[in-house]
């Protein structure tokens, strides 16, 4: 069986660990729960190559106290970077968030993700701003965690992204042994 670690960044409060639950154990707490470091969680998802455990990293938010520290991060295959589309303020630690996850760990899969979709009128991140991301070559998925709107599609399409840079490594690795 294939297994992936997977980190879940972003800044305090973006729903990160609502994230993880409604993936995991399809659920949804109106009480917020802060991570206190790391929370790890397991989900096998079926994919056209096998079973792959994905290892759920959630930790805890970056604010001006905490910040994410690069050992969490060792061995991740993939991040889902996480925003609230409530407050515009998360996009700048987003955006910082990948410039360091990315020198931490170089270039791997990631996603990023609006939460809080399901308020979307009221929303602080503009269009403007997500199509900025997406002109970089970001993946931007906008999700609810209350209502679960795109949340599997969120995990999938990394573990998509994961595997298939898995096959393109293997590919390269046969052409040179060839």
């Amino acid at each position: 069986m294939i297994k992936k670690k997977i980190c879940m960044v972003g800044a305090f409060g973006v729903g990160k660990t609502s994230l993880v639950a409604r993936f995991v154990h399809s659920m949804y707490a109106e009480k917020y729960q802060t991570t206190v470091g790391v929370k790890i969680d397991k989900k096998v998802v079926q994919h056209p190559s096998g079973e792959v455990t994905l290892v759920l990293w959630d930790l805890a938010g970056e604010d001006a106290v905490t910040t994410v520290r690069p050992v969490h991060l060792k061995g991740a295959s993939g991040y889902i970077l996480v925003m609230d589309g409530l407050r515009r303020n998360t996009l700048a630690v987003a955006v910082d968030l990948h410039g360091r996850v990315s020198e931490a760990l170089g270039t791997i899969p990631f996603v990023c993700v609006v939460n809080k979709a399901d308020v979307r009128e009221s929303w602080e991140v503009r269009q403007a701003d997500l199509d900025e991301l997406i002109t970089r070559g970001w993946t931007v998925v906008e999700t609810s965690a209350k209502t679960g709107t795109a949340v599997e599609e969120l995990f999938h399409t990394l573990t998509d992204t994961m595997m298939r840079e898995l096959h393109d490594d293997d590919s390269t690795a046969d052409a040179v042994a060839g």
